[in-house]
């Protein structure tokens, strides 16, 4: 046994330098989450398309709320056909006549306010996109985190079942091991090679995803996550729903859709009135007339015959329903909201349950069960099968830890987005112990 203590010695002391040599080789530099929010905001496609939609429709405000342009006529009036002279009837002239229609009072200003809280639709919408946007970014960025993690605690198991592997490996030919201890040391690490691969594809796959929310070239390389602190949450979920009622912009979206069908359903009203024009014309005539071709000057004004009551009231009747419409889909988004913050907060409470009791029991517990298991394993005790079975175990726990941890804050931002508020503050990681047993 004595010439096995010193190779296990060597095997544990390599994974406690483990992590030292990995954070040498991160070159890059880690990605800050507000700064890349901040980019995400400032040049999301998307986003920008949003926020031009919301200008389109800023800009015709002002149009509805103006008058039709006047007209401007010119007639040649009144001249005989057989000759075609202005001199030889009293009622011939060239004449000039100006136009302006105007509607019944109160139309243009309903027309307005349709346009204006069609706008203001348009730009809580934006508001709310970017809620969105940002909350797409930080769950990018926590998803990141667990795959820089996953990465880190695969290569550091990898590590160990690669002296597992020397260590059978020398038992075997040495006659003290058996060989199917090596077959199972080489199958274990074959295993995490494969899981490793997939964990850097799913790092790829996560990466680009945050590139094309930044509109950056998808490879763009970003470094590695550096340690999260937990975002603490002391707010219930019917105060967030709330502080959502408050501060959430599709609220004000939803209330301005409902502001405007009702100025549509007061302009459909007005519809029942008439509309006005107002006119005046200038007549040239003829100096060479009898009476030396006095010009005529004319004014006058008409209306407009709202007969048919049958399209206004339909007009009316699409106003209603545009009304009813709105206000249930508020109704609708504020129950939808409200079981959305429910269930993420549940998923919180779990989330950061599972933190607590990993980091003070199952991870603390798992490591004393592999220490344990190395120890005997050095005196011949216990099997090798049992030996990697508590690694392997302390391995999956520690992937589950980490895990929620990034779903925890994922269940934040979650949050944070459904609310419109941040919920700040953070509280350090009670990050469990992996320290290795010496012998």
């Amino acid at each position: 046994m004595k010439f096995w203590t010193p190779v296990l010695f060597f095997l544990v002391a390599s994974l406690c330098l483990a992590p030292a040599v990995l954070a040498v080789e991160q070159s890059p530099a880690p990605p800050v989450l507000q700064e890349l929010v901040a980019e995400a905001l400032a040049n999301n496609p998307d986003l920008q398309a949003a926020r031009d939609r919301w200008e389109l429709f800023g800009h015709k405000v002002a149009a509805a709320r103006t008058l039709d342009d006047p007209m401007l006529g010119v007639a040649f009036s009144n001249y005989p056909i057989d000759s075609f002279q202005a001199d030889q009837t009293a009622m011939t002239g060239n004449e000039i006549k100006l136009s302006q229609n105007f509607p019944f009072p109160g139309k243009l200003a309903a027309k307005g306010n349709q346009a204006e809280e069609q706008a203001r639709w348009y730009q809580s919408v934006y508001e709310d996109s970017k809620l969105l946007l940002a909350q797409k970014v930080k769950d990018a960025y926590y998803r990141l985190y667990f795959q820089d993690r996953a990465i880190a605690v695969n290569e550091e198991n990898l590590d160990i079942l690669e002296n597992f592997v020397s260590l059978t490996k020398t038992r075997y030919e040495v006659g003290t091991g058996l060989q199917q201890d090596l077959l199972k040391a080489q199958v274990a690490q074959s295993q995490l090679i494969d899981r490793q691969l997939t964990l850097r594809q799913q790092r790829s796959s996560v990466l680009a995803e945050i590139n094309r929310l930044l509109a950056r070239p998808a490879a763009q390389p970003l470094g590695t996550v550096s340690e999260l602190a937990m975002t603490p949450v002391e707010v219930d979920p019917a105060a967030l729903l709330e502080r959502a009622r408050e501060h959430r912009p599709m609220f004000a979206s939803f209330e301005s859709l409902i502001e405007r069908f009702a100025s549509q359903r007061k302009l459909a009203k007005l519809d029942y009135l008439p509309n006005f024009n107002l006119w005046a014309s200038y007549r040239f005539r003829d100096d060479g007339l009898p009476d030396r071709g006095t010009d005529f000057v004319s004014a006058g004004f008409g209306i407009n015959l709202p007969l048919w009551q049958e399209k206004r009231s339909e007009a009316v009747a699409e106003a209603d329903s545009g009304l009813r419409m709105a206000r249930r889909q508020l109704e609708d988004f504020s129950n939808q909201l409200g079981a959305s913050i429910q269930d993420i907060y549940a998923q919180l409470e779990k989330n950061r349950d599972l933190v607590q009791l990993f980091a003070t029991g199952i991870i603390p517990q798992a490591q004393q069960s592999f220490d344990a298991s190395l120890a005997a394993y050095q005196v011949g005790k216990v099997e090798f099968l049992s030996l990697l079975d508590s690694l392997m175990s302390l391995y999956r726990y520690q992937l589950d830890y980490q895990r929620a941890v990034s779903d925890y804050q994922r269940n934040v931002a979650k949050l944070e987005a459904a609310t419109g508020v941040t919920l700040s503050g953070t509280a350090a990681l009670q990050n469990p112990s992996t320290d290795r047993m010496k012998p």
